[in-house]
């Protein structure tokens, strides 16, 4: 691939919502996108989580290498977004987060992460949607050629 492989969508829902407090981050987005048949978007969210399960990816040896944090911590940058995986809604994303010392790390946010406070912009995107399958280069679900 020389360029951007890209799809155009239309725009959908424009959607604030509230996160629940004491659930995952990642299945509550999920769960609200297939109750609400969005199968492709983009969201952003602010607030905060009472513990985070992060992680990056190891490039060399193709793995998610992840931890856990069991504290108060302010989400100070989140986006992600949502399309299919094995026919499934996906959610991705990623999220730069604060202690009470302003001290920050950030990374992919899986499972595990449980919500203190969150409100929630969901951009639905209307059109082909988008699907994510193994990527032989790089070892990761990316979206199929657009």
């Amino acid at each position: 691939m020389d360029g951007i492989s890209c799809s155009t969508f239309e725009t959908g829902r424009c959607i604030l919502g509230r996160l629940p407090y004491g659930k995952d981050f990642v299945k509550t987005i999920e769960d609200f996108c297939v109750r609400n048949s969005i199968q492709t978007g983009v969201f952003s969210v602010i607030g905060a989580v009472m513990s985070v399960t992060l992680g990056s990816y190891d490039q060399n040896q193709q793995v998610y290498v992840t931890f856990k944090k069991e504290e108060p911590l302010e989400i100070v940058h989140c986006t992600g977004n949502v399309s299919l995986k094995d026919g499934k809604v996906a959610v991705h994303a990623h999220a730069v987060l604060a202690d009470m010392n302003g001290q920050t790390i950030g990374g992919h946010i899986f499972s595990g992460t449980v919500v203190y406070a969150g409100e929630i912009y969901i951009q639905e995107l209307l059109g082909k949607p988008l699907e994510r399958e193994y990527d032989d280069a790089t070892g990761l679900s990316l979206w199929k050629e657009c």
